[in-house]
């Protein structure tokens, strides 16, 4: 008995659609490294990153620059001083949090260009990248698996 391989159940697009959707997803979002990079070589002018989390998460662990911005609190008021020349680039706890895809899609909402950062801060971290936390926070709080908080 002969099965169809599973991986091409569906066939696979040709490549020019195939090039638009992969084009429109990395318009969308942006990885740890690419983000490391700019901000180590200083790079990183025309965007702001966003922590959509709550500020308890945000004063455990965050990614050095980024400003909090809890989704559930972004209103047209909440957001008035932003720049909207920036690309705002949002990020929350891992890839099980939809935390930054809900900030994002307000910022879009209210009229922001957005991205999002994959694999959130949980990515962020597993990579070995440094993050900046609240004083209050004692040096024994655990930053390397945050929690959702949102």
């Amino acid at each position: 008995m002969t099965t169809e391989p599973r991986v091409l159940m569906f066939p696979p697009l040709d490549s020019a659609t195939a090039a638009a959707h992969l084009r429109a997803e990395l318009a969308l979002e942006v990885d740890p490294d690419d983000l490391v990079r700019d901000l180590t070589s200083g790079t990183q002018q025309e965007y702001m990153i966003v922590e959509t989390r709550a500020p308890e998460a945000f004063a455990s662990a965050r990614i050095p620059g980024a400003i909090n911005l809890p989704y559930r609190e972004m209103t047209p008021e909440s957001v008035r001083e932003l720049d909207r020349d920036l690309v705002y680039v949002c990020y929350c706890e891992s890839i099980h949090c939809n935390a930054a895809t809900k900030g994002a899609l307000k910022l879009a909402e209210l009229g922001f260009k957005v991205k999002r950062l994959s694999g959130g801060i949980t990515a962020w971290q597993a990579a070995g990248y440094p993050v900046d936390r609240d004083a209050s926070v004692p040096a024994t709080a655990p930053t390397a698996t945050p929690r959702c908080a949102c």
